[in-house]
């Protein structure tokens, strides 16, 4: 499948898709990843290795963890090269008052919010995607 770097099609395919679980973000000691946990998410920056990961597995190693998320992954496979994207789907969930982390991957953007506000967050996404159809 080609990826899509046309916005109208992005937004009227988003199909966003709530994952199971809580995640959270913590830091990895001394930027090294203990064994006992698979992020889904990992970022080296200068202070540390950040760990986006299921709030069950921080805990079961120890880390101490921030920020419950809930994941959503945009099925759109969007090219990353696309422009206005991560604008427009932050600035709808903006509106709503739902913060937002985005993570870009190869074919698919993910989206961590507030997990207590995951399913409305959904709502307010396919609500974009079906403005995007008639728009």
């Amino acid at each position: 499948m080609t990826a899509e770097k046309d916005l109208r099609v992005l937004l009227s395919n988003l199909r966003p898709e709530l994952r199971p679980g809580r995640y959270v973000y913590a830091t990895a000691p001394d930027g090294v990843l203990p064994g006992a946990v698979a992020p889904v998410v990992t970022v080296r920056e200068t202070e540390g290795l950040t760990l986006v990961l299921p709030e069950a597995e921080a805990a079961a190693a120890g880390l101490p963890y921030t920020y419950a998320a809930g994941w959503i992954t945009l099925r759109v496979h969007s090219a990353l090269e696309a422009v206005g994207l991560t604008a427009a789907v932050s600035l709808a969930l903006t509106d709503a008052g739902i913060s937002c982390n985005v993570v870009a991957g190869f074919h698919h953007d993910h989206l961590f919010v507030p997990y207590e506000r995951a399913a409305e967050a959904v709502t307010v996404l396919e609500r974009l995607a079906a403005e995007s159809h008639t728009g």
